[in-house]
């Protein structure tokens, strides 16, 4: 699970961050408003947890913009007051959660769990292009009814893939999926996964194509039109 955490005091964020992360999180830090507007215009998130005390912008202002841009990503609030009238705010602002410090991380890491349950809870069939499918709420990805032997990251780009067959994925939408902010992979890193992803897919109905200048597309080859993929 991705998690964008917005918390601007750095030993509150560093202790979040080593929790998450030993919890099977992939979390990415912003110390502030204008970080976390960056992050979220190149990525896709699983949940937000967001601090209301930011030093740039107020954490509700924050909330506002995300939710006035169409963004329905789930969004925990932290905040040191617990007011009622901070609540009433956030909620009618599009919060789905909040939590008044200080917190038990195993409380925060539940709320979190059953936010982003309740959000992929929307919509119970399967993701599906030809004979690959998916599972909601699950990488067990099967091909022609075969179980496919993916590592995390083949499994992280496929899911991004199958959810948005048939439309073009940028390559920095998809990278920052597979990869971590503070993974050391290099900018074409992306294209290596995606060769060996073709390589599990080849003999299926399916494929991964590039449409030149826009990104990466998963589809059906029984219904899809010629396409001139780039060398992989």
């Amino acid at each position: 699970m991705r998690l964008l955490l917005v918390e601007d005091e750095a030993e509150m964020a560093s202790w979040l961050v080593r929790a998450f992360k030993q919890s099977s999180f992939v979390p990415d830090h912003a110390p502030d408003a204008a970080t976390a507007e960056a992050l979220l215009a190149g990525n896709d998130y699983d949940a937000i947890v967001l601090d209301l005390r930011l030093p740039d912008k107020h954490g509700l202002a924050v909330l506002a913009d995300l939710r006035r841009a169409g963004n329905r990503t789930p969004v925990l609030v932290l905040t040191a007051q617990g007011s009622l009238q901070d609540r009433v705010k956030g909620l009618n602002l599009g919060a789905d959660d909040f939590l008044t410090k200080p917190f038990a991380i195993e409380e925060l890491e539940a709320r979190l769990t059953a936010l982003v349950r309740r959000s992929r809870g929307r919509s119970h069939a399967p993701m599906q292009c030809g004979s690959l499918s998916c599972p909601h709420d699950s990488r067990a990805f099967t091909l022609g009814g075969v179980l496919l032997q993916l590592t995390p990251r083949e499994s992280a780009a496929l899911s991004v893939l199958l959810a948005r067959s048939g439309s073009p994925v940028e390559k920095s939408l998809l990278s920052g999926k597979v990869f971590p902010t503070d993974s050391n992979a290099g900018p074409d890193a992306i294209e290596l996964v995606l060769h060996r992803l073709r390589r599990k897919l080849a003999g299926g109905d399916v494929r991964i194509t590039t449409v030149r200048g826009l990104g990466y597309m998963l589809e059906s080859i029984s219904e899809s039109a010629p396409h001139e993929d780039l060398p992989d």
